[in-house]
């Protein structure tokens, strides 16, 4: 059986992964949901942290900030690293431009203006057809909603934070599947593919109709990609 661990991306929750959690477990997968993200401040103390806690070799699968979790993962342990899924993410750092925004935005959350932000953001985190669904938009405000002012400053400080990847992903040798939404404004196609450029046993996947947050925009897609790449696993 296979040990699959989800790694939510920055403020996020179980809600994520809500649709892919029964797809993985009815295929016989063992599924745990890291809240790492939630307890330490920057991603090599998550990352040690959930190597102490989640012994064996584990398929890591990270949407957005959990990408680049995952990948820290692997330069810490790779031996532990049975296979890497990185949906949504990048390997690049963040550029002055980003962490500008990025620092004015925990300002605005710090001052209580966190809806303001949130709602502004979400054009750019939905696919635009896909923006204007009451129903998914709802969820996924009340998913950061959850995380609360204080989570969303310190995991944006967490990945303001983080260092260049991509002078790793060469050293990577484990399956990698890397999916990007075709309308990604956040952690763009070119950082897909830039990404699975780099890793010697990486399959690319660019997933029509979704933006940055594909596992809530395209569920059975997503679940199809990842139930295909686990059976190449042997899994």
């Amino acid at each position: 059986m296979l040990s699959v661990i989800l790694l939510p991306g920055l403020a996020c929750d179980p809600e994520l992964f809500q649709q892919q959690v029964p797809a993985l477990t009815d295929a016989g997968a063992r599924v745990h949901i890291s809240d790492v993200h939630r307890r330490f401040a920057t991603l090599p103390q998550m990352a040690a942290a959930l190597l102490a806690e989640q012994p064996g070799p584990h398929v890591l699968v990270g949407a957005s900030m959990g990408g680049m979790l995952a990948m820290e993962l692997h330069r810490q342990a790779p031996q532990r690293v049975r296979a890497l899924g990185l949906l949504g993410t990048t390997a690049r750092p963040d550029t002055p431009e980003l962490i500008k925004l990025r620092t004015q935005a925990c300002e605005l959350f710090a001052k209580g203006r966190m809806d303001e932000v949130l709602r502004a953001n979400v054009l750019f985190a939905f696919h635009p057809t896909r923006a204007r669904e009451a129903g998914l938009v709802e969820r996924y405000l009340a998913m950061i909603g959850r995380a609360g002012a204080q989570q969303l400053i310190a995991q944006n400080r967490a990945v303001m934070a983080r260092v260049d990847s991509r002078p790793h992903l060469g050293a990577i040798n484990c399956p990698v599947l890397v999916a990007c939404g075709e309308a990604d404004q956040l952690t763009t196609p070119e950082h897909a593919r830039e990404m699975a450029a780099l890793m010697p046993h990486a399959q690319l996947d660019i997933v029509p109709g979704a933006g940055h947050m594909l596992t809530m925009e395209q569920p059975q897609r997503v679940n199809t990609l990842l139930l295909n790449w686990l059976r190449s696993l042997g899994g």
